[in-house]
Order: C-alpha cells, then structure tokens, then sequence
C-alpha cells in the first residue's frame, strides 16, 4: 500500500471530485485543488480544510503548471476533468476530444510528474472497458470512445518505478452533491420531451453507481492501485427500461417505455445527425451506432471483482450507496 500524505485533485469542487477529497481528508490527507471562480460564486460548501487555487489548468502556460505543483509533494494526482460524451462539439468531435482528453490529461501529468508528483489517478469511461472486451468496435465508430482509448495509452506511457498511473472507467453515475442539480434531466431525459412515450432500443441494460461509490474506487487506486491498470467499477446492474422506470415514477411521470429494436433506433437517429452537421457540430458518440451496438447491448460490470482488487475491505470501503435507491434520489432532487 503506497503511503499517501498530500494529493492534487484536478476537478476537486465538481460532482465526482468533491466526495473524493471528502475521503481522502476524512483519512488525515492533505486535499489541493483548483476551480474556475465563476463556478463556484453560487457554491457555500467548500470546505476550508481544502487548498483552493483558482485558475483554468488547460489554459495554464508551462510555468504556471510547474509552480502549482513543484515543492508541493502530492503523493498523487486525481485527474476528474474533460468533456464526456454529453457534449457535441464543433466538428470534427474527435479533434476536440482528442486535445482535451488525450493531449492536455498528458501534458499536465507529464509535468506534474517533473515536478516530483508520484502518481496519477484518471477518471475515464466504461466504454474503453468495453471498447477493449469488443477488440476496437466501439472506437472505431464514436470519436469520444477512441479519445478515451487514447488517453489511457498514452498517459500509462508515463509510468515508471517512481510514478505510477491508472485509470477508473465510470459507467452511469447517480447521487446528488452539495448546492448542485443532477444532471440528468437535461443530458438525458430531455431527448424524450414531447413524446406520449419513451421509446428505447430493446434488450440494453447498463453497470451503475453512486458516487460515493465513484470517490471510494479512486481513493483505492491512488492506495493499492496497480500502475497501467484500469479498472472498471460498478455496484449494480439495471436494464434500461427498469432504470427508466425508476426515473419517471420518482419523478410522476406516467408515461410508459416502449423498447424497439436497436436498428430502427438507429433510423430515427438520422435527423439528429443531420441537424448537427447544419450547425457544423458532431457528438462524441455516433448515433446509429449507439443505438444498435452501444444501448441495445447488456455492458454490464461484475462489481466484485475491482473492489476485491483495489482492497476495499482492507481500506474499509464499502462500494457507496444503492445505486439504484441514488436513482431515485437524483430525480427527486429534480423537482
């Protein structure tokens, strides 16, 4: 078990970050961060017993990055920034989110580990989970997918005696964090307004946690974690149409969920594309694929396996919250 006094935690004030410095201070460790202050002008629970810097770390020249980290003696880096695949970036997608996820996650643990950082913890996507089980299927079609491919190989690339990384690949993450709306209404429920039903490929389900669940698996990683590993996390499993379910009840919405085959989910995508491409945009997942390869297929996670891995007993971790129970209180929280 690797002795950790002092992390940085990029991303420490957000929905994932804040619970992880809420583990690692409650474990007598030293918790830096940075913020952009416009995000957190509405925002009163940081706490004071964490470092706040404020800046932007993909902005940030070469020197500013060295003076945030050299002298310092984190024991680690939790790397939580970066687009995920809710955002449609200008076109072509996979330019941006190769630059935000592969290039500038490199740049800044390259230079943190110059400065004397012993490590690094990413927090990545269940989809490069399944894009290496599929032999590339996924990566091939979604430019966000092979983003993230990307940015785990080449970030283990840094990887030596004196500096470890690995990665965490998230799958659907429910829970509510302090001052802060879930997110999924408008990411995810919204694509259904004005429909009488909701209309979902058949036979999909997917891994879920809660993200304390999340904040507990990183922590482990920077403890126990083996270097070049990624590990995909999960405490449940849930099909689709039951998690749908869940949702609309919590939130009173009687409409039913009607699953249709994949492949004509993937027809009815088409005017989606096409509205993206008039507005020179392009999302990080592509859509008839998703539809008949991605939501219609079981990507399902065996939540044993990383905590006996990552040593949750031992660290006396118990895996988070019932994912499913944190469905129900994400969506009430929406009301």
């Amino acid at each position: 078990m690797r002795e950790i006094k002092k992390v940085f935690i990029a991303g420490g004030t957000g929905f994932l970050g804040y619970p992880i410095a809420e583990i690692f201070i409650e474990r007598k460790v030293r918790v830096d961060t940075i913020a952009l202050e416009h995000e957190l002008k509405d925002l009163d629970f940081m706490d004071k017993r964490i470092g706040l810097t404020f800046g932007n770390l993909f902005e940030m020249k070469d020197k500013e990055l060295k003076e945030l980290f050299a002298g310092k003696d984190y024991d680690a880096i939790i790397y939580a920034l970066g687009p995920d695949d809710r955002v449609t970036p200008n076109a072509p997608a996979y330019d941006f989110f190769h630059e935000k996820l592969v290039q500038k996650c490199y740049h800044i643990l390259e230079i943190a580990k110059k400065c004397g950082v012993k490590g690094a913890v990413i927090l990545s996507s269940y989809f490069a989970y399944y894009d290496k089980i599929l032999g590339g299927k996924l990566s091939k079609y979604h430019p966000y997918i092979r983003a993230r491919i990307e940015q785990q190989e080449k970030c283990f690339e840094l990887a030596d005696e004196k500096f470890f990384v690995n990665a965490v690949e998230l799958p659907y993450i429910f829970g509510v964090g302090p001052n802060r709306k879930p997110i999924w209404k408008d990411s995810f429920l919204a694509h259904f307004d004005g429909f009488n039903s909701i209309y979902f490929p058949k036979g999909g389900g997917t891994a879920i946690i809660d993200r304390i669940g999340v904040a507990e698996a990183v922590v482990a990683c920077a403890y126990v974690g083996e270097s070049k590993t990624a590990y995909p996390i999960a405490t449940d499993n849930i099909t689709y149409k039951e998690m749908l379910k869940i949702m609309l009840d919590a939130l009173g919405d009687t409409r039913k969920v009607v699953e249709i085959p994949g492949l004509l989910c993937a027809l009815g995508t088409k005017s989606f594309l096409k509205k993206f491409k008039e507005q020179g945009k392009e999302p990080g997942l592509y859509y008839p694929k998703l539809m008949n390869g991605v939501l219609n297929k079981k990507f399902y996670i065996d939540p044993e396996k990383s905590m006996n891995d990552l040593h949750f007993s031992e660290l006396g971790f118990s895996g988070g919250k019932n994912a499913k129970e944190e469905i129900i209180t994400s969506m009430q929280a929406l009301k």
